[in-house]
């Protein structure tokens, strides 16, 4: 009012704090290995070995099939194998005997090659019969699918007593559990701004991933950068980047369960590895209007002064980067905004804003979700 004391507003300094910069988006979980169990020959189903759901590991018998034609069937290749062998026994005599007797008068040249191309045949067969007990042993072995790699399995789409082939389809799929990959685009406005942040800190290297679950809980375990696309998205101007993540079994989850499951969206936030210096002032201290971002920083005479400022994009929910407008140490207005009218006179006293502590780490809004500004 006129003619009364100066507005008592609340104030706080310009100050480096180590901020740790984040960047999130949305992704999705995805299993590093992927089979579809796939029946290899015609037979009926007789068994299945595994409990639809569970953790199998690489190996394990998951079906089995009718085995008794695929034995009887190597059971005659092996037979054809001893036949081949003994009639290329003979054609080796025969060859013997037709060379020893070259050299007298009974000997001929053409019962030589006669004996020779014998042998020769008799070898081929030999071979032509090796390949189809191969091939019988290899068709008997296929009555049984294990499982290619470890991880967890769904459900069986065909049970026992059906005739499954190989157009079949597959029978049942597993996925791997651990590590996974989590995929997620980033535009490349925002790649050419992490590109320039991090290419002198090591580049990817220096850049951790972490997950923001559904329920809003941060996942317990901290991933890497192992891929970033080629070739960017004509139709989003995206590119496509992924994590690896931990996704260990939940201690005391019956069965094993992890927390991390092929197909879950999720919030990846992209972290810097380690801290950086940067100058702060606390969130509330920032107004915008049609001008844009400005504080009140307090001057001579105690009097609040208007200060357009331009705000980093690392800037957090409770602290704001100003890369433009201030200096380490300036004071500026936190509490009572609505009392400060330009280069008037204030009565400024410190505090202690909410989450000043907060610069390590990504502070947090109600229910767990961080929205750090995109500063312009």
């Amino acid at each position: 009012m006129p003619g009364g004391p100066p507005p008592a507003v609340g104030v706080a300094p310009v100050a480096q704090r180590a901020i740790t910069e984040t960047n999130e988006f949305i992704g999705r979980v995805e299993a590093t290995d992927r089979v579809e169990l796939m029946a290899r020959v015609t037979a009926f189903l007789e068994k299945r070995e595994f409990n639809e759901g569970a953790e199998v590991k690489q190996g394990d018998l998951l079906f089995r099939l009718e085995r008794g034609p695929f034995e009887a069937q190597l059971q005659i290749a092996r037979a054809g194998v001893a036949e081949a062998e003994a009639q290329l026994q003979n054609a080796n005599v025969t060859l013997n005997r037709a060379q020893a007797l070259l050299n007298t008068v009974a000997g001929q040249r053409s019962t030589v090659d006669t004996a020779l191309a014998a042998q020769r045949g008799a070898q081929a067969q030999l071979l032509s019969a090796q390949a189809q007990e191969r091939q019988a042993q290899i068709n008997l072995d296929y009555t049984e699918i294990r499982a290619p790699i470890s991880g967890r399995i769904g459900r069986a789409v065909v049970t026992p007593g059906n005739v499954v082939t190989p157009s079949s389809g597959p029978l049942a799929v597993i996925v791997s559990q651990d590590p996974m990959y989590v995929s997620f685009s980033v535009p490349m406005r925002t790649v050419l701004q992490l590109r320039d942040r991090y290419a002198s800190r090591g580049g990817l290297d220096a850049v951790s991933v972490k997950l923001r679950l559904q329920d809003g809980r941060m996942y317990g375990q901290t991933g890497k950068l192992d891929f970033v696309d080629v070739s960017v998205g004509q139709d989003t101007d995206s590119l496509a980047m992924r994590g690896r993540m931990p996704n260990p079994p939940l201690a005391g989850s019956p069965g094993g369960g992890r927390e991390l499951t092929a197909n879950q969206f999720v919030s990846v936030v992209l972290e810097a590895v380690e801290p950086v210096q940067l100058l702060t002032v606390p969130r509330a201290a920032v107004s915008t209007d049609q001008r844009g971002d400005f504080v009140y920083v307090i001057g001579q005479g105690n009097k609040a002064e208007r200060r357009a400022v331009r705000l980093g994009s690392q800037s957090t929910p409770s602290l704001a980067v100003v890369t433009e407008g201030l200096k380490e140490g300036e004071q500026v207005v936190v509490e009572g905004l609505q009392r400060v009218r330009p280069n008037t006179e204030v009565n400024p006293a410190p505090v202690q804003p909410a989450g000043q502590g907060q610069g390590q780490g990504q502070p947090r809004q109600p229910g767990g979700a961080a929205a750090p500004r995109q500063g312009g």
